[in-house]
């Protein structure tokens, strides 16, 4: 394939953004370990993985994990951690569903008053092609915001219970 070939084939990505900040009721040390694929099956409703590959079990810097096909996909969905900052209470990663989207969720706590933490996360995804493009169409404002609160209800569920909410 010439140059002139491969730019030819170069488009804009079809890519949304949605950022939600919750107020969960924990300090960050608190929170900060539940945000990991093993930690969230105490905690969220529904979530399952396949596998991880990490070091110490628990989410680190450059740990993977699979989460099986959601409602409707083909495929299972890849997640790699590109910033693990338990220091700065930081995590960031990447999910990609073949054929479908990459996604990038960061996710940014801060301490807000005694005992509450502002959780600012974002999740982009970029379509693969038209089935992504289609999951794009779905991924809006409110349906992302009802997610964030029900994620958000769920954690402080799980703060002060100590048990997963039932659905």
């Amino acid at each position: 394939m010439s140059k002139q070939d491969a730019l030819s084939g170069i488009h804009a990505p079809n890519r949304v953004k949605h950022s939600y900040t919750q107020s969960i009721n924990g300090t960050p040390e608190q929170v900060f370990p539940l945000l990991c694929p093993v930690s969230e099956l105490d905690w969220a409703p529904g979530w399952s993985i396949d596998w991880v590959i990490s070091t110490t079990g628990l989410v680190e810097q450059e740990c993977m994990f699979q989460t099986p096909p959601a409602a409707g996909a083909k495929n299972a969905s890849i997640w790699i951690v590109t910033r693990h900052a338990p220091d700065d209470f930081q995590v960031e990663m990447y999910k990609v569903t073949p054929g479908l989207t990459v996604g990038k969720l960061a996710i940014s706590l801060t301490a807000s008053g005694d005992d509450v933490t502002q959780a600012y996360i974002s999740y982009e995804f970029t379509s693969l092609g038209a089935e992504g493009d289609a999951f794009l169409e779905g991924f809006t404002t409110e349906w992302y915001e009802n997610f964030m609160r029900g994620w958000e209800a769920a954690m402080n569920h799980y703060l002060k219970t100590g048990e997963l909410l039932s659905t």
